[in-house]
């Protein structure tokens, strides 16, 4: 039984408990980690549709005449070539090129920027945005948004016929990471084609007193086609498409080049914070990369578990489990460079036993393009 007096509840945490959730606390919060079971909600969003309460993000709004030269200098990937209502994903690094966390950067104007952040960083990133924002003696406004809004996900091939049931807004006209505004079931939403399962969907941002209703209304319009679903379907999700877990693939101590999203790293930006280090690391390489692995012994590798090879430890293992889509042991792990070649072969220590596991491609799973 979790302890709740001292963790925050999302608006929708009675709906979970009458849905069957099992509740869990994750990082403060009180949220359901699975409905029907993890496999089964994975797989269903997978090839029909699930729902996910992610009310615990966090949610800054950057406004003022110095927005996008701030946002810019924040992040590694570019603000400057978003247009109005794209979004783009993006870490925010140290000067060391640590990660401070991974966020999505919303453009309303090139005055005017909406950033989620993740749950357990909320705190972290509001001070070091400010930090950031003192130094630069930047002219914007910065405001922690995070109790004003809740957050729902729809995700998997079926949502947008689900969603397109409860609103006005054509949603096949809202390419993948793009975002406007518009009313569903009645309630003001930011409705973005985002998410975080590697499948199509969208999330939709409201004042929580406004959408309450909207978890259930959702479902009902879903029917047969849409289940609730908790916070281990959306880490397998996640896992399987190679999407970060901050804590797990990227820290403070861990780059983006290392964590093998260079791609977020824009080197041509005349600066921004770490740049310095990326551009050493991406010009003389890293000393660890993150790297797939497939088990060819049988066992269940974990989180925190190490890697070994020639009988010395060489890296850790990040996130793992067995595949619900590909029904295989599979995980993420930190190795040097020269072991993440395909085919190689690396052993896990699990339960005192070496086990011998094999270098795959990544990402472990891509949806197919309509």
């Amino acid at each position: 039984m979790v302890d709740s007096s001292s963790l925050k509840k999302t608006p929708f945490y009675d709906a979970h408990v009458k849905h069957g959730g099992k509740i869990v606390d994750f990082s403060g919060w009180l949220l359901p980690v699975q409905f029907k079971g993890m496999s089964e909600e994975h797989n269903f969003v997978r090839t029909s549709c699930g729902l996910f309460d992610v009310s615990h993000m966090g949610e800054f709004m950057v406004e003022g005449a110095d927005a996008l030269k701030f946002v810019d200098h924040l992040i590694t990937n570019d603000a400057s070539k978003l247009n109005v209502n794209q979004v783009l994903y993006t870490p925010m690094c140290r000067e060391n090129a640590g990660v401070v966390d991974d966020l999505l950067v919303y453009k309303y104007s090139d005055v005017k920027f909406f950033l989620v952040v993740n749950a357990a960083n909320i705190d972290k990133d509001f001070a070091w945005c400010n930090e950031v924002k003192n130094k630069m003696k930047a002219d914007i406004s910065l405001k922690n948004l995070s109790d004003g809004y809740a957050q729902l996900a729809i995700q998997g091939p079926k949502a947008e016929s689900i969603l397109q049931k409860l609103t006005s807004v054509n949603l096949s006209q809202i390419k993948f990471y793009w975002f406007c505004e518009g009313e569903v079931d009645g309630t003001h939403c930011i409705i973005s084609r985002t998410g975080y399962t590697g499948e199509d969907g969208f999330e939709l941002y409201f004042k929580p007193s406004e959408g309450l209703h909207l978890y259930d209304s959702i479902l009902k319009a879903g029917g047969n086609d849409i289940m609730p679903c908790g916070l281990g379907a959306r880490d397998t999700l996640r896992f399987e498409s190679k999407l970060m877990l901050y804590g797990h693939e990227l820290d403070d101590e861990t780059t983006p080049i290392e964590a093998g999203i260079a791609w977020t790293v824009k080197l041509n930006k005349p600066s921004f914070i770490g740049k310095q280090i990326l551009s050493e690391q991406k010009e003389k390489g890293t000393k660890k990369i993150l790297t797939g692995l497939e088990m060819i012994d049988k066992g269940v590798p974990r989180a925190h578990y190490d890697v070994y090879h020639a009988g010395g430890k060489v890296g850790y293992v990040t996130t793992g489990a067995q595949s619900p889509t590909l029904k295989k042991f599979i995980a993420l792990a930190y190795v040097p460079p020269e072991l993440s070649k395909l085919d190689s072969v690396v052993e896990i220590k699990i339960r005192d036993k070496f086990l011998k596991a094999k270098v795959v491609s990544l990402p472990f799973y891509k949806r197919e393009k309509k």
